[in-house]
């Protein structure tokens, strides 16, 4: 299973949120470059980087914070947050971004999504599907849509999507679990009678908040996991992270 950890960008600082609640903003880098360059030196190879102005302006922002952490590590990065144009894509990729993650963009203009996945091929857009009670939610999560979780998931599966984040909300930066059976549940509906033969490689994000969680997402089938405020807040060190990925 791979480790990604997430830096998410307000003005161009390391921050988190809990609940993707703005308010609860607390600052723990003024410098995303260096905390990038802590993860590379130990070890990891991805990074989730979330522009968090980006998903408020509805257009990508900090694609500068992109560009330098592509051009002066060598982790890859899958960048999310705002990306509503071609245009917006482009800059992303241009920056540096190995894929991308579309949210509020597959449910409010699928055929844009779909387009995207076209142009650039399954393996570099991700599907964002993050949920509150089992629907959708948009918007920075400031909303929640009539779009059903798992029948989201399973008609761009259809389209050829592989790689799916899922953010249960309610888990987000809670430091309280990650949601262990709804990522149970996605895995056995979308994978167990496999939709035009393509498997869904679930990352799991939200709530992650030990260490011993990691070995029971990967023994549920999770391709990945996003880890934010454990790693900032001293639950999970680094040193852990490194070790369970020599080990794996």
């Amino acid at each position: 299973m791979r480790i990604i950890p997430a830096i998410d960008i307000i003005d161009g600082k390391c921050v988190r949120l809990s609940k993707g609640d703005y308010s609860t903003k607390k600052i723990y880098n003024e410098h995303p470059l260096e905390v990038a360059k802590q993860f590379e030196a130990h070890g990891i190879k991805y990074l989730h980087l979330v522009d968090l102005d980006g998903a408020k302006s509805k257009h990508i922002v900090n694609h500068r914070v992109l560009e330098q952490i592509a051009t002066q590590t060598s982790l890859k990065i899958d960048f999310g947050g705002g990306l509503k144009t071609d245009d917006d894509l482009r800059i992303a990729f241009e920056s540096g971004a190995n894929q991308i993650t579309g949210g509020s963009i597959a449910v409010k203009n699928p055929e844009k999504f779909k387009s995207w996945i076209a142009i650039y091929g399954a393996s570099k857009i991700i599907l964002g599907a993050d949920a509150m009670d089992e629907k959708i939610a948009v918007s920075g999560w400031q909303e929640e849509s009539e779009e059903e979780l798992i029948p989201f998931i399973q008609a761009y599966q259809k389209e050829g999507i592989q790689y799916v984040i899922c953010t249960d909300i309610s888990k987000d930066g809670m430091l309280q679990g990650p949601a262990f059976e709804l990522y149970e549940k996605i895995l056995k509906n979308c994978n167990d009678h496999t939709l035009s033969g393509v498997e869904v490689k679930l990352i799991a994000s939200g709530g992650i908040s030990s260490f011993e969680e990691l070995p029971r997402l990967a023994e549920i089938g999770c391709e990945g996991t996003i880890i934010g405020k454990a790693i900032y807040e001293n639950r999970i060190s680094l040193k852990q992270l490194e070790n369970y990925i020599l080990d794996s």
